[in-house]
């Protein structure tokens, strides 16, 4: 993540800042033992702030009961979360209007209301976060637009329209600027005291590929659940001509997180109607009442501007007499505005043909070396000729003749001397068939796309689910289902059969002394240890918090082999220091080790087995491996050259 260095660019100054109570209260949220009385008090002094956050209270409270007074809405809403409204409801105050450029501030605001509002939606879905911390990112996840418009009006006036004609956004203000929206934005979040865990996920919300968060980590979903609101924004703000085609790339993104169709449409509903009802609270103004999205699914795509010209249309025009070709060329080109390509004859426009790949043909009938008739013909015994649109110019108009004609391929025809009117109406069909065409292009290449993406996210659940996302080991159901497959092969086949159960020495005092994501990172450190040191063939699982399963593979399961792995595991891991930062740690390992018995009926009394020795090399001061073996639980001697390493986990600067 790139954030822009104020001080350098020298517009600290000059960017967007709330201003009374909001700033107050910005100011007061900094003081550790603030409390909420003080912040209440502080926000009856602005009767339109308390009157949005008691209105937002309730749009997401969970009771029938209303909420009417400021500290219960605060306490809902939360205090980051009220710090957080309180700015963006303040921005929206100062900057909702501004004739002297060209930037709209009604329909940024209009977007990022929209954006809050669909991420708060979405939030539902994953938990990754508060929905109300959400609903303040997507408000203020693209201030750097606002921050460029206030600080450069007349530049970014004329950026917005260079973006108009396909140049990135992004790259022009890089060009211009030496900054972008996506860079200040940070910078200005972090300088609100926005949290990082939000920051990083606002800066990559529009290349999110670009990220590279943990997939299934909560940066990961936050960032997800932006992208997906600003489709959603950029979706409704759309023109109604080009929004069919953003609806099933949307339904693809809803998919992913786990909404089905239905669900998700009915969403996008209840996300366009609170639209509605902010956007009147906050005086921003919101375009008309889309309809339903059940309903725009399953309209038909609107028919474009320019139908009837269609002068994207490529044609090849064949005709042997030079007047009619002219004058059929001139109506084509210059009066229908097409494209258009000529030939003499059949011959040569098969060759053309392959060459520009037109969208239609207009034929003579009648023409020297190769006819109409046998250049359809032709055309449609190749698999690119069978798509393309075949119009006959004829002077004849026997019914069997036409009948001859659409039976060799023929689409349409058309009489001569032409007619503008009539041939433009046949053009007309000619260019809905052919947007027909492209439709049903876009839509096989999309079923393509699905196909693809449903295959992989098949083969993603199916890791997810047998795999620990933290340490990237097999998770639980994994290792059981390993342990109850090797039982029954023992079983079968009257082999050996060896368990192990590792639990990390005081790992409780990792978590108390540095926070989880420390002991989130020693489990990682350990799990990669493991791994390296594994014997091949070996199953290793996380069962869980600290502890770990071990299932031999058949060949290595006899009990000298496995307490010398044992063994050699448990020096290899305390003669590990593990560093994060300036944290230094040492870990050391319990390990129980069981053998399959006559006596035992199932997996699970194996599992029981190897627990008890574990607990035993605990209870013997851990750091040591035991073994049960005949109702008895023996202590493994360490190999001559193992040091003890005294627990627990030393803290060193």
């Amino acid at each position: 993540m790139k954030i822009a260095d104020l001080n350098q660019l020298k517009i600290s100054t000059l960017l967007p800042s709330p201003k009374g109570v909001a700033l107050a209260l910005l100011e007061a949220c900094r003081q550790e033992d603030i409390s909420i009385n003080e912040i209440t008090k502080l926000i009856q002094t602005d009767p339109a702030l308390a009157g949005r956050l008691i209105q937002r209270a309730n749009a997401t409270k969970q009771t029938t009961r209303a909420i009417s007074s400021i500290a219960e809405a605060v306490s809902h809403v939360g205090l980051n979360a009220v710090k957080q409204l309180a700015m963006g409801f303040s921005l929206i105050d100062q900057y909702s209007k501004d004739p002297s450029n060209g930037f709209d501030y009604q329909e940024f605001w209009s977007h990022s209301l929209l954006m809050a509002i669909a991420v708060q939606k979405l939030s539902k879905t994953t938990q990754a976060s508060s929905s109300e911390d959400l609903f303040s990112c997507g408000l203020m996840m693209r201030i750097g637009c606002l921050a460029l418009a206030s600080i450069y009006p007349d530049q970014y006036s004329q950026l917005i329209q260079q973006q108009s004609r396909g140049i990135p956004l992004q790259q022009l203000e890089q060009q211009y600027l030496q900054t972008d929206h996506n860079e200040l934005t940070a910078a200005m979040l972090i300088n609100f005291g926005f949290p990082t865990i939000f920051v990083e996920p606002i800066y990559y919300h529009e290349t999110p590929e670009n990220s590279g968060f943990s997939e299934g980590s909560r940066p990961y979903q936050i960032l997800h659940q932006l992208y997906l609101a600003k489709q959603i924004a950029d979706f409704a703000l759309t023109k109604e001509s080009e929004r069919s085609q953003c609806i099933s790339e949307l339904l693809l993104l809803g998919g992913k997180i786990g909404l089905d169709t239905e669900t998700f449409g009915d969403s996008i509903d209840q996300i366009m109607q609170e639209w509605h009802i902010w956007g009147k609270i906050l005086k921003i103004t919101a375009k008309e009442q889309l309809p339903s999205f059940h309903k725009m699914m399953s309209a038909a795509a609107p028919r474009p501007e320019d139908a009837t010209n269609a002068s994207s249309l490529r044609v090849l025009l064949v005709e042997d007499d030079p007047t009619n070709l002219i004058l059929s060329k001139e109506l084509l080109s210059n009066v229908l505005g097409h494209t258009v390509y000529t030939a003499n004859d059949g011959q040569q426009a098969l060759a053309l043909a392959m060459e520009v790949s037109p969208h239609i043909v207009i034929t003579d009938w009648m023409m020297p070396i190769m006819n109409g008739l046998e250049l359809t013909k032709s055309l449609r015994a190749t698999e690119w000729g069978q798509n393309l649109y075949v119009i006959m110019l004829t002077s004849i108009e026997d019914e069997e003749e036409v009948i001859k004609a659409f039976n060799a391929g023929v689409d349409d025809y058309v009489t001569k001397p032409i007619n503008i009117r009539a041939f433009r109406a046949r053009l007309r069909a000619a260019w809905h068939y052919r947007q027909l065409q492209e439709s049903w292009e876009r839509d096989r290449e999309q079923l393509k796309r699905f196909a693809a993406e449903l295959a992989v996210t098949n083969r993603k659940l199916e890791y997810y689910a047998l795999t620990d996302m933290l340490t990237e080991l097999p998770n639980r159901r994994s290792g059981m289902e390993t342990l109850s497959e090797t039982w029954s092969i023992a079983n079968r086949s009257g082999q050996l059969m060896v368990i192990m159960l590792i639990d990390i020495d005081h790992f409780k005092s990792i978590n108390d002394n540095y926070g989880h994501s420390i002991g989130d990172k020693v489990l990682k450190e350990v799990s990669s240890i493991i791994r390296k040191t594994a014997r091949k063939g070996d199953t290793f699982c996380r069962m869980g918090g600290e502890e770990f399963l071990v299932v031999c593979q058949l060949g290595n399961a006899d009990v000298k082999s496995s307490i010398l792995f044992a063994e050699r595991l448990r020096h290899q891991i305390s003669q590990q220091q593990i560093s994060i930062g300036e944290i230094h740690i040492r870990i050391t390992i319990s390990i129980g080790v069981a053998l399959k018995e006559i006596n035992m009926k199932n997996e699970d009394h194996l599992v029981i087995a190897a627990d008890k020795a574990l607990y035993a090399a605990k209870n013997a001061g851990r750091n040591r491996v035991y073994l049960a073996l005949k109702d008895k639980l023996l202590a493994a001697p360490p190999p001559p050259s193992a040091k003890k390493v005294d627990p627990p986990a030393d803290k060193e600067k």
